[in-house]
C-alpha cells in the first residue's frame, strides 16, 4: 500500500479522495492555487504544497509543479480526481517515468479513450454496442453526405478530441448538413486545439445510461451497475440516479456483463465509466470516462463499496476486493449537483457564503468542501456541492430528498437548489419518465 498520496484536484473531490486516504491510514498531501489557500482539503490535509496563482493553467494544470510537489514531499502516488488532469495521458506517463504512480489507468489506456474516433473503434472491437455513423473523421461535405443518407438523418456532429457539447452541432437535413459541419469543425478546433469530427445517427429521444467498470490491470473486470444521468443542461449532468428508472434486471445484467468483459478483454487498470444513449431497448455506446465521475456516490449508495478505497488497492497491486458475484445492488438513490449559479439563468455565482447548513438523517450524504464564511473563488467550477440521497425503493429516496432538499440552507450566493425543489415536485420526474431533452424544455416553458 502506498505510504502518500497527493491529491492533484480541489474542492469537493479533493476532500471526498482524502478522506479515503485517512480511512486506509495512508498520508495526505494537497496541492492548491493562492486562491485555495482557505479551502477545505488544505486545511484537513497532513501536507500542503501552493504550486501557483489562481489560473488553472499556472496551478492545476502545472505538471511540473506537481511533479515537483511530488518530490518534495516524499509522494509515491497521485489521485487526479475529476477533471484537470485525470484524463491526461502525458501526465500519467510523466508520472511513471518519475516512478510516481498515477492511480487510474495507464496512458495508453487514456489516450484511446480520449480519442472518440478511436474509442468508437476500439468498443466496437470489445463488442460493445455503438451508434451507427463514420468509422473514423470526416472532412469533406461528399463523404459527410454520404454517411448521413446511409444511417438516415438527423445525424450528429462531434468532436473527435472533446466533449461538454462542444464541437457537437445537430444536422435534421442535407442542407443543414454543410453548416453543422463546418462549425463543428471551426468549435473543435477552438476548445481543443483539433478539428476532427465524426458522424453518429441521432437518437430522437434517448437516456443517457452510463456503466460503472473496474479493471486489475491482469485481465480481471467487474461492473458496479448502471446510473442514470439523463437530466442534463447544455450536455451538463444535473442530477443522476442509480438504478435507472428505465432498466430492469435483465438489462441491467446484460449491458454490465459486456462491459466488464470488454473491461477485461482491454486489461483495464482502475475505474471507468462506459457511457451509452439508450432507445426502444437498445444501447449505444458514446464514450468512456477513464477516471472516478463526479456522480459516484449514487453507485457507492446501492453497493455499499467504497469506489476510492478501490482505486487505491487497485493502482498499489492489491486487486479487486470483489468479484462480480459479491456485488448486490440494494435502493435506489439519487445526486443533485449543488452548483453556485442562479437557477433560471445558470449565471455563475462567486461570492462569500454566509450560511451553510447541510441535510442530516438517515440515507443522507453531503459532498461538498464549501463552508460558512468561505469565499467562492471565480477562477473555477461552480460546483459547491452534491447531496446524495438513498431510500429502499426510488418512492421513499424522492421522498428523503424532497425533505433534505427543504432542509438545505446555503445564504450570500446564488444556487441551483431552488431547481431541484421544483424537479421533485414534478410528476415526470415522479415517474422516471423523461430523456436527455427533458430538462431543457421544462426550462424553455419556466421562462
Amino acid at each position: 500500500m502506498f505510504q502518500k498520496i497527493l491529491i492533484a484536484n480541489r474542492g469537493e473531490i479533493a476532500l471526498r479522495v482524502l478522506r479515503a486516504c485517512k480511512e486506509l491510514g495512508i498520508q495526505t498531501v494537497v496541492v492548491h492555487s493562492t486562491a485555495d489557500a482557505d479551502a477545505m482539503h488544505v486545511r484537513l490535509a497532513d501536507e500542503s504544497v501552493c504550486i501557483g496563482p489562481p489560473p488553472s493553467r499556472d496551478s492545476y494544470l502545472n505538471i511540473h509543479q506537481i511533479v515537483a510537489a511530488c518530490e518534495i514531499t516524499g509522494a509515491d502516488a497521485v489521485h487526479p480526481g475529476y477533471g484537470f488532469l485525470s484524463e491526461n495521458a502525458k501526465f500519467a506517463d510523466i508520472l511513471a517515468a518519475h516512478n510516481i504512480t498515477f492511480i487510474g489507468p495507464t496512458g495508453d489506456h487514456i489516450r484511446v479513450m480520449g480519442d472518440k474516433i478511436e474509442a468508437k473503434r476500439t468498443a466496437k472491437r470489445l463488442g460493445i454496442p455503438v451508434v451507427p455513423g463514420s468509422d473514423g473523421a470526416v472532412t469533406e461535405e461528399k463523404e459527410a453526405k454520404r454517411i448521413a443518407a446511409e444511417i438516415g438523418y438527423p445525424v450528429i456532429i462531434k468532436a473527435s478530441a472533446g466533449g461538454g457539447g462542444r464541437g457537437m452541432k445537430v444536422a435534421h437535413t442535407e442542407a443543414d448538413l454543410e453548416v453543422a459541419l463546418q462549425t463543428a469543425r471551426s468549435e473543435a478546433g477552438a476548445a481543443f486545439g483539433d478539428d476532427a469530427v465524426y458522424i453518429e445517427k441521432y437518437l430522437q429521444k434517448p437516456r443517457h445510461i452510463e456503466v460503472q467498470v473496474f479493471g486489475d490491470g491482469f485481465g480481471r473486470g467487474v461492473h458496479f451497475g448502471e446510473r442514470d444521468c439523463s437530466l442534463q443542461r447544455r450536455h451538463q449532468k444535473v442530477w443522476e440516479e442509480a438504478n435507472s428508472p428505465a432498466l430492469n434486471a435483465e438489462e441491467r445484467s446484460r449491458i454490465g456483463g459486456i462491459c466488464a468483459k470488454a473491461i477485461a478483454d482491454l486489461g483495464y487498470s482502475g475505474a471507468g465509466t462506459i457511457e451509452f444513449l439508450y432507445e426502444n431497448g437498445e444501447f449505444y455506446f458514446i464514450e468512456m470516462n477513464t477516471r472516478l465521475q463526479v456522480e459516484h456516490p449514487v453507485t457507492e449508495a446501492i453497493t455499499g463499496i467504497d469506489l476510492v478505497h478501490e482505486q487505491i488497492r487497485v493502482a498499489s497491486g492489491g486487486g479487486l476486493s470483489v468479484r462480480q458475484e459479491d456485488i448486490k445492488f440494494n435502493g435506489h438513490a439519487i445526486e443533485c449537483r449543488i452548483n453556485a449559479e442562479d437557477p433560471r439563468t445558470f449565471t455563475p455565482s462567486p461570492g462569500t457564503i454566509t450560511h451553510f447548513h447541510t441535510p442530516g438523517g438517515l440515507g443522507i450524504r453531503v459532498d461538498s468542501g464549501v463552508y460558512s464564511g468561505y469565499k467562492i473563488p471565480p477562477y473555477y467550477d461552480s460546483l459547491i456541492g452534491k447531496l446524495i440521497v438513498h431510500g429502499r425503493n426510488r418512492v421513499e429516496c424522492m421522498m428523503r430528498l424532497r425533505r433534505a432538499l427543504d432542509e438545505f440552507v446555503v445564504d450570500g450566493i446564488k444556487t441551483t437548489l431552488p431547481l431541484f425543489r421544483d424537479l421533485v415536485g414534478n410528476a415526470d420526474i415522479a415517474n422516471g419518465d423523461y430523456d436527455i431533452h427533458w430538462l431543457e424544455k421544462y426550462l424553455a416553458k419556466e421562462e
